[in-house]
């Protein structure tokens, strides 16, 4: 790909990104997309062939603005899974407030919106390969409490972080960051750690 339609794909993302944050999910097409990027509605197809696609691509975008590897790098790099989990806890609660614009909009759209559905949906698979990470490392380590399996294990932390749930304690409740990722943590080795039988 040459140099000038990189830039502009990245102009087109960008663009995404900042939309869904003014606007929320809803209304957000690739006409109005291509007139806030300066480019035909025509160019933003040569780009992205559905507005599923752009949704999706402009999430991930948002990861790599954000570096989401290098804020992750951590807890992939723990050597136990006690570490792992509350490294990646501690990740997650951070990262939210970043990612809460274009995740509020994508929560808000994806019940009437297939293409909002399937970018929300692919960032929260990622967020749930995150805890399967965690808790695997914790089962292989043999300090997943035996009452789990890592599957259901997987789905209850997974539950736990959601979305929803961080806007429910920090919007509603005013929790801060630092209370949000202590109680978080403080709850999942709770649930999830095993002690001597």
């Amino acid at each position: 790909m040459s140099s000038k339609n990189i830039e502009t794909r990245t102009r087109i993302l960008d663009s995404t990104v900042r939309m869904l944050e003014e606007h929320g999910g809803r209304g957000v097409r690739m006409g109005d997309i291509a007139k806030e990027t300066g480019i035909s509605r025509q160019a933003v197809y040569l780009h992205f062939a559905s507005r599923t696609e752009l949704l999706v691509a402009a999430t991930r975008h948002l990861d790599e603005i954000l570096d989401l590897d290098s804020r992750l790098a951590p807890s992939r790099a723990a050597t136990t899974g006690i570490e792992r989990l509350a490294l990646y806890i501690d990740h997650w609660g951070r990262y939210i407030p970043d990612i809460y614009g274009v995740a509020k909009a994508l929560l808000l759209a994806r019940d009437t919106d297939d293409a909002a559905a399937t970018a929300w949906n692919d960032r929260m698979q990622a967020m749930r390969d995150g805890c399967r990470a965690a808790i695997e490392l914790l089962h292989s380590d043999g300090d997943l409490a035996t009452e789990w399996t890592p599957q259901t294990a997987t789905d209850a932390l997974w539950t736990m972080l959601l979305v929803p749930n961080w806007e429910n304690l920090t919007q509603e409740c005013g929790w801060s960051t630092p209370q949000y990722v202590d109680w978080m943590t403080t709850v999942a080795k709770r649930t999830f750690i095993g002690g001597p039988d």
